[in-house]
């Protein structure tokens, strides 16, 4: 078995996060019970939680970019990365930092976009050509 990742995380209203993960997102839905609903993230099991999500704050510098911390996300082979992004833009996401390319031409070149779910939890989805970009130095 591939390891998988569990984060668990509050939200205010499970029927949103239905609506946000499993239709804009398209995250196959799993087990719930009256304050709780797991989702299959990208092959990652994520427990959304009825309560007050965490504080985050834009300190988090990338280049010339502050993004918000934490964060989660995930981190999608180029072309699954642009049917996101597009299915984000044709959503009227409102984007932390739009789908765009970082480090061009340098090692460890990818794709990424900031977005935040109906409860503000930051979301950053990265995009690499290969796998073995991930860790390029």
């Amino acid at each position: 078995m591939t390891s998988v990742f569990h984060l668990a995380f509050n939200v205010t209203d499970l029927d949103a996060a239905r609506r946000f993960y499993g239709g804009t997102l398209g995250c196959r839905e799993g087990r719930s019970t009256a304050t709780w609903v797991d989702f299959d993230f990208f092959g990652h099991q994520l427990s959304l939680h009825l309560g007050e999500p965490f504080a985050t704050a834009a300190t988090g510098r990338v280049g010339d970019k502050l993004v918000p911390m934490p964060h989660f996300g995930v981190v999608l082979l180029l072309p699954a990365w642009q049917e996101l992004a597009r299915r984000l833009e044709a959503a009227g996401t409102d984007f932390v930092l739009a789908p765009q390319v970082r480090f061009a031409g340098e090692p460890g070149e990818q794709w990424t976009m900031f977005f935040r779910d109906p409860f503000g939890n930051p979301i950053e989805v990265k995009g690499f050509r290969t796998t073995e970009g991930l860790y390029a130095v």
